[in-house]
C-alpha cells in the first residue's frame, strides 16, 4: 500500500504542476493512444489470442480498435467545443451579474478495466479522461494476463507514469487500488466486484462510475421479421463468444412463434459462426466450466438445449453454443448474467407479459426490441427501464459516440461514451460573477437584502415572488 500510495502522490504532484491542461495538450496525449494502437494493432491480436485460444483479426479489429478509434476522432472533433464555459441565465433581480458553468479536470482518474474487451474498455474511458483534462492509471484484469501486460508495456513506451501509468496484477493488487484516493474511479466488470469496489472507495469519499452487466433482454414482438430478428441476435449472442456485457442474455417471444423462432436462429448462427476459426473461445478454463454448470443445471431441471452449430465442426470448439427452450424459472441460467454463448428462450403471451418479466428482474444494461408494431414498441420503451436500447438489432447502441453509455440500477451508475465521457471526468463548476444594474451600485448581489430587516425587505420579497 505504501509504494501505491507514493505513486499516487507522485501523479498528484504532476497533476497539481499542470491542473489546466490546454486543448492542444489534451489532443496530443489522445493521438499517442491512436498511433500506439495504429503502429501495434497485429501484436495486440496475437496476445487476444494467446488468451481467448481463438479470437479472430476482424472481430478485434471490430470489437477493439475500431472503438478506440472512433473515440478519439469523435473527441478531437468535438473537445475545442466541450471546453468553453457554458452561460447560465441569472434571476432579473440580480441586475447585471453574470454566471457560467466551468468544466474543470478532477485530478487522477483509476481505471479498472476488464477481460472480455481488454483494449477498447481500458483505453476508452481513458480517452475521455485524458479529454477532460486529468491523470491516469488503469488497473487492467489479470483473466487477460498476455494483453494486459502487453497493454501495460505499450502505455509505458508512449506516456510519461505521471501521465498515463498501468498496475497489473491479481485480485490482491485490485483490492488496494481499489481503496486509493483518486479523485474518480472508474470501473467496468461484474455486479458482485462491483460492490466491492464502491465500498472500497467509500472510505475516501471517491466518486465512482461503475459499468456493470445484467441480463439484458430481447424482446421479439409479433410484428417483427423472424429471420431479421433471428440474425441479429445470433451475431450479438455469439460475438466473442458471447462475453459481453451488452450481449442479449435472453429471448421473449409468443408461443406461437417459438418454433420458427428457433430454426431461423440455427440458420443464422450457422451461417455466421460455422468456421471455428471465428467463434472466440472462453478466456480461460473456468468460464468454459461455468458454462458448462449452466447447461448442466437447467437439462437437469428439464430444460431442452439445441445446438446452434454444425455438429461436424464441434470438434474444434471448446464449448457448444445452445439455445434452452422449457427452462425452468429456478435454473441458474435465468438467475445469473450467462456471459457466454447460452440463449434461453422463454414464451410469453403478449407484450404485457414480456414488460411484466422485464420488470421483475433487476433493471438490464441494454434491452432489445424487434417488431413493426410502433404502439407496441413505445410501450416497451416507457414502461421498462434499462441502460440502453437498440431497436431492431443488437449491439449498435453502444457504437454511436453521442449516446451516453451505462446502466441503471444494478447494471450500474454513471455513463460514458463521447460528451458524457467529458462530463464524467469534470467537476462542472457554478460560477457568479455579481454586479450592479446596468454598471452602477445598485440591485448588487445581497446589498438590498441585508439586515436590519423591515419593509425594504419585505417590499424585496414580494418583487421577487
Amino acid at each position: 500500500m505504501n509504494r501505491f500510495t507514493l505513486q499516487l502522490d507522485e501523479i498528484k504532484a504532476a497533476y497539481a504542476a499542470e491542473p489546466n491542461p490546454s486543448l492542444e495538450v489534451r489532443l496530443e496525449r489522445i493521438s499517442r493512444i491512436e498511433k500506439m494502437i495504429t503502429a501495434n494493432e497485429e501484436k495486440i491480436c496475437k496476445v487476444l489470442v494467446a488468451d481467448f485460444g481463438v479470437r479472430h483479426t476482424i472481430e478485434t479489429r471490430l470489437a477493439e480498435f475500431q472503438m478506440v478509434y472512433q473515440a478519439c476522432k469523435y473527441t478531437r472533433k468535438h473537445l475545442k467545443e466541450w471546453m468553453k464555459p457554458n452561460p447560465v441565465d441569472t434571476p432579473f433581480f440580480m441586475g447585471g451579474s453574470q454566471a457560467w458553468i466551468e468544466h474543470q479536470s478532477m485530478g487522477v482518474v483509476g481505471i479498472m478495466s476488464p477481460w472480455n474487451y481488454p483494449v477498447q474498455l481500458a483505453l476508452v474511458p481513458a480517452i475521455a479522461a485524458l479529454a477532460a483534462g486529468n491523470r491516469v492509471w488503469l488497473k487492467p484484469s489479470e483473466r487477460s494476463s498476455r494483453t494486459s501486460g502487453f497493454l501495460a508495456s505499450l502505455i509505458q513506451e508512449y506516456f510519461h507514469p505521471s501521465e498515463f501509468c498501468v498496475s497489473t496484477g491479481g485480485t490482491d493488487v485490485a483490492e488496494i487500488f481499489a481503496g486509493l484516493p483518486f479523485d474518480h474511479l472508474f470501473f467496468t466488470g461484474s455486479e458482485d466486484i462491483g460492490k466491492k469496489v464502491m465500498r472500497a472507495a467509500a472510505d475516501n469519499l471517491t466518486p465512482v462510475t461503475l459499468e456493470l452487466g445484467g441480463k439484458s433482454p430481447a424482446i421479439i414482438d409479433a410484428s417483427a421479421n423472424l429471420k431479421d430478428a433471428a440474425a441479429s441476435i445470433a451475431y450479438g449472442k455469439l460475438l466473442n463468444g458471447g462475453q459481453t456485457c451488452i450481449a442479449p442474455d435472453y429471448v421473449l417471444i409468443a408461443q406461437a412463434s417459438l418454433d420458427d423462432f428457433v430454426q431461423e436462429l440455427k440458420v443464422a448462427a450457422q451461417t455466421q459462426f460455422s468456421n471455428p476459426e471465428e467463434f472466440t473461445g472462453p478466456i480461460d478454463d473456468a468460464q468454459l466450466t461455468r458454462w458448462q454448470h449452466l447447461v448442466g443445471d437447467a437439462t437437469a431441471r428439464g430444460a431442452q438445449a439445441i445446438r446452434l452449430l454444425n455438429s461436424d465442426t464441434q470438434a474444434s470448439r471448446n464449448f457448444e453454443p445452445v439455445a434452452l427452450l422449457n427452462v425452468p424459472s429456478d435454473a441458474l441460467v435465468l438467475q445469473e448474467e450467462i456471459f457466454g454463448p447460452i440463449l434461453p428462450i422463454i414464451s410469453t403471451s403478449d407484450v404485457a407479459s414480456a414488460i411484466a418479466y422485464v420488470n421483475s428482474k433487476p433493471k438490464p444494461l441494454a434491452l432489445y426490441w424487434f417488431g413493426k408494431d410502433k404502439n407496441n414498441m413505445n410501450r416497451v420503451l416507457n414502461e421498462t427501464r434499462s441502460g440502453g436500447v437498440t431497436i431492431n438489432d443488437t449491439l449498435l447502441h453502444a457504437t454511436v459516440e453521442g449516446l451516453p453509455f451505462g446502466g441503471v440500477g444494478a447494471s450500474g451508475m454513471g455513463t460514458y461514451h463521447g460528451k458524457a465521457g467529458f462530463d464524467a471526468f469534470s467537476h462542472r463548476k457554478s460560477i457568479l460573477e455579481v454586479r450592479g444594474l446596468f454598471g452602477l451600485n445598485i440591485l448588487r448581489g445581497t446589498k438590498l437584502a441585508r439586515p436590519p430587516y423591515g419593509g425594504k425587505i419585505e417590499r424585496l420579497l414580494r418583487w421577487m415572488r
